[in-house]
């Protein structure tokens, strides 16, 4: 008890519910009255990710040398291209691209390339403008990538090749994989 009372006295956490599933960009959009005019970060529950330093502390780290929107990227098998929103960037330094295009969704033969966004963002508050001209798109949603693609009309967009090891707990296998290899670690349960 005491431990979940320490972790709640760190920040303050406002919840925001979406009544009804319009995408993403529309999910973020509900934060914006909390946001105000500071860049933040997106965290999606669905990507687990194991990393010596945190993705999200390594693109925080990068947008303090940017001070631009950057998003969390990785490799993409052929198969699980038309899963995510793809991008196609220009490389600036080690792991680091401008985005230069980027679609939500594509089919193999539309993708930019084999570099796909995951669950982590650091946005600019520009974003919420964006977001407010972007038309449903894929899945008859407000998909954040139509409004990262208006956000480009403004200013630049980077993209970053994190270190460390995703989970797609959206994916069965991919959360099973998670909880085995999370419990590996655990002294008290790697020999079970």
């Amino acid at each position: 008890l005491r431990e979940i009372k320490d972790i709640s006295s760190l920040v303050d956490i406002h919840y925001i519910r979406q009544k009804e599933p319009k995408g993403l960009g529309d999910a973020i959009l509900k934060a914006e009255k909390h946001v105000g005019n500071e860049p933040f970060a997106v965290l999606l529950g669905d990507d687990i990710i194991k990393a010596e330093i945190p993705c999200i502390k390594q693109l925080t780290n990068l947008f303090g040398r940017y001070n631009k929107s950057i998003i969390a990227v990785e490799e993409v098998p052929k198969e699980k291209v038309s899963s995510y929103g793809m991008i196609k960037g220009r490389e600036m330094d080690e792991f680091i691209y401008r985005i230069e295009e980027i679609i939500e969704k594509p089919s193999l033969e539309e993708a930019p390339s084999n570099i796909g966004t995951v669950g982590r963002y650091v946005l600019t508050p520009a974003i919420f403008d964006c977001i407010k001209e972007t038309k449903q798109g894929s899945g008859t949603e407000i998909q954040l990538t139509d409004a990262i693609k208006l956000l480009m009309e403004k200013e630049e967009v980077f993209a970053y090749s994190f270190k460390g090891k995703r989970y797609d707990a959206g994916d069965k296998t991919g959360y099973v994989k998670a909880i085995i290899d999370f419990a590996l670690e655990k002294e008290d349960l790697k020999a079970e």
